[in-house]
Parts: C-alpha cells; structure tokens; sequence
C-alpha cells in the first residue's frame, strides 16, 4: 500500500514560466505525505502555448526537471514531473514526460507517441503534431512501489499503448498526464475509466484546471482503481487529489476476472 497525490495545477497565461516552478515546488511541498506525486502534462509552459514552446523548451537537465529532482529529494518521494518540451541533442522537440526517483535520479522518460494535429477556422490550432516529433515506445519502469507505465494526454483514445503495457511491460499502475479540454469531460470520464479496467490496473489522472489561451482545462484529475471504478476525484479547481495504492489489489481483481488470460487476439 501506498500513498499518491495528483497535483491539479491552475494555469494561467499571467503567470510566467519561473513563477509556475516556484509554484509547483509549494504545490508539491503541500503533497509531501505521499509517495508517488504526479504533476500535469505541459505545465510549465502551457499546452496551447504553441509559439511559447521553441523559446521555453529544455534538456532533461535544464532547470525544470533540475527543480524537479530537488523536490523529489526533499520530500524523499517518487514524482512523475509531469511533461516538458524537451530539446534534444539535435534541436528537435518533443512532449517528454519525465519520472524520478526519490533520489532525484530520472529512472524513466516517455516521449509521447501520440501527437495532436489539427486546423481550426477562425479558431485556435493545435499544433503539437507539427512542432513536435512523436516518441515510438510504450514506457513502463519497475520500482519498489510496483510497475508504473507512462502515457499522455491523446494516448488515451488508443488501447494498444496500454494494452501493451500491461501485458508486455507488465504495468500494474497507469499515470496518465493530460492538458484535455473541458469540451471532452465525457470522453475524459469514458476513457480513463476504460483503460483501468480492460487491464485490471490502477490508473492516475492528471491534468490542469485554469486557462490557457483562453480555452478552459478539464481538471478531474482521478485515482481509478483496477475495476475502473473512481476511488478520487477533483473538479475544475486547483486541488491536489489523494488517495491509496495496493499492488495487491490488481491481482486479486485479474484472479477474479481472468480477462487478460481469456483473450483470443
């Protein structure tokens, strides 16, 4: 058993970069009794923020994730950094999220594989698709807590990406960063609730409340367990969501419903 704590950080376009990392830094000193913390995707520079993203991106050793590894450090817990706009080696971007250990050590990074893309007349564009490159794996990383798999935002609508965790990797929690619309509440809801229980694993939720660019985050940040039923849930507020892991759980649900052993494809 043990402790998690989703961080539903607010955005705002007022605050500048500088000041959203001090803030997480108090957010997570807030949340410091638990032992995996997880923070949302994007959240240092904004997801809609796409002529922010060239100018605000980083190497994993840049101050973000930096800043990062000190907290883990300081309140000796494991936190999912949420993602950053990473710069590689060769000047190209990606949606990267990053996991440390309470060591400050990076132990796993997930460049998202699912990348967003589309024009909207009059309105505003994503443009994730065409600023950043797609990561090719699934990402799973054993620890002495169980085996947490990495996904984002738009992953959820594809069941392969987890479905190859749990089966493959052998992933028995899912944290699931987002910056998902308010518009798509229901598919939000539908979705993650899915990915828990067509696995039989626990699943986190994280995703920012606030605006950005004037269009509205979902919040609803969850803790859903391996039945992918709710055990936590926050609302459209900055809030941190709390709750209880047990490992043990996951495979008494799979020893009552043999789902996975049952497949035929």
């Amino acid at each position: 058993m043990f402790k998690v704590a989703s961080i539903q950080m607010r955005h705002s376009d007022a605050e500048s970069k500088a000041e959203r990392i001090a803030r997480a830094e108090q957010l997570i000193d807030k949340a410091a009794d638990a032992d995996v913390i997880v923070l949302p995707e994007t959240w240092n520079v904004g997801w809609w923020s796409f002529d922010g993203w060239q100018d605000n991106s980083e190497p994993l050793n840049g101050e973000t994730i930096s800043r990062m590894a000190e907290k883990a450090k300081q309140v000796n817990a494991y936190i999912l950094a949420g993602s950053i706009i990473e710069k590689a080696e060769d000047g190209s971007l990606y949606n990267t999220a990053v996991f440390l250990d309470p060591k400050g050590k990076i132990i796993a990074t997930y460049r998202k594989v699912h990348l967003v893309g589309f024009r909207v007349h009059g309105g505003l564009d994503a443009e994730e698709k065409f600023i950043a490159k797609r990561g090719d794996k699934p990402v799973s990383v054993k620890t002495d807590l169980g085996v947490f798999g990495l996904s984002t935002c738009y992953d959820i609508r594809f069941p392969e990406l987890y479905r190859k965790m749990a089966i493959e990797q052998g992933t028995e929690v899912f944290l699931f960063i987002a910056a998902w619309p308010m518009a798509k509440l229901d598919n939000w809801q539908t979705l993650t609730q899915a990915r828990a229980n067509e696995n039989l694993c626990w699943l986190v939720s994280c995703c920012p409340a606030g605006l950005n660019r004037n269009l509205p985050y979902l919040g609803y940040s969850a803790i859903i367990n391996p039945n992918g039923l709710i055990t936590a849930q926050a609302r459209t507020v900055e809030t941190i969501v709390r709750g209880e892991i047990d490992i043990n759980e996951v495979y008494a649900v799979r020893k009552a419903l043999t789902a996975l052993d049952d497949r035929v494809f």
